[in-house]
């Protein structure tokens, strides 16, 4: 049954994250990491669509540090300035220790995988290079990647682009590709969020056609 459960960092703090069991022949642990606007419907859906391909997931609340279950289902503007100053006041340091602590729930039963889209494209890439005990990344249009492109991935990774995406301009990803020559990159004809179905540009091609190289890496890297 999915639920929320309660996590315990290294540091002593506990924060909420939206579990759901593997359907099926478990393949492993995945980590879904939230958009800029929390553990929304969106993510929750998608976390249970992953579950049905036989992934046990979990999708932290990424926020609770700074603003407590924060849930946005909008995509306007008025969400973004929501969601904006609480995801730069989470910093790049809390990330990796709850991302930590959700792959030491899940290691205990086989590989564990990362994947996530937009601030969670981002923290794909953060648990890639200072998470212990990721077997896999798969980074969906995260704008940090070309600023963390010093970081060195510990794990098989991939990233996603969007061709047309207004938030990540095509010469921040050529400078990505650039410092991580041995990253595959991919780039499709789609925007920013093309991967959720309730996203902001939602597109069914890109989807599947992301969804079968995360999933071929992940199966790739058990």
């Amino acid at each position: 049954m999915s639920e929320m459960i309660k996590l315990t960092a290294s540091d002593g703090f506990t924060f909420g994250a939206y579990h759901v069991p593997a359907k099926g022949t478990r393949k492993g642990g995945l980590i879904v990491v939230q958009e800029i606007f929390g553990v929304n419907d969106d993510i929750r859906r998608t976390s249970e669509d992953f579950a049905a391909l036989g992934y046990e997931v979990l999708a932290p609340s990424m926020y609770d540090r700074v603003k407590p279950g924060l849930k946005i289902d909008s995509h306007s503007q008025e969400a973004l300035a929501e969601a904006m100053p609480v995801a730069q006041a989470n910093g790049l340091e809390n990330p990796v220790k709850d991302l930590q602590a959700c792959v030491n729930f899940l290691k205990p039963k086989g590989p564990v995988y990362v994947t996530g889209f937009c601030y969670g494209g981002s923290a794909s890439w953060i648990a890639a290079t200072q998470v212990e005990g990721v077997n896999a990344a798969s980074c969906y249009y995260g704008s940090l990647l070309p600023n963390l492109a010093h970081q060195q991935p510990k794990c098989a990774v991939i990233a996603h682009f969007g061709a047309t995406d207004p938030f990540i301009p095509m010469e921040n990803v050529e400078r990505f590709k650039a410092e991580q020559p041995k990253v595959p990159v991919y780039l499709y004809d789609a925007g920013h969020g093309f991967f959720t179905k309730g996203g902001m540009a939602y597109d069914e091609a890109a989807m599947k056609a992301s969804l079968k190289r995360t999933l071929d890496l992940f199966e790739a890297n058990a």
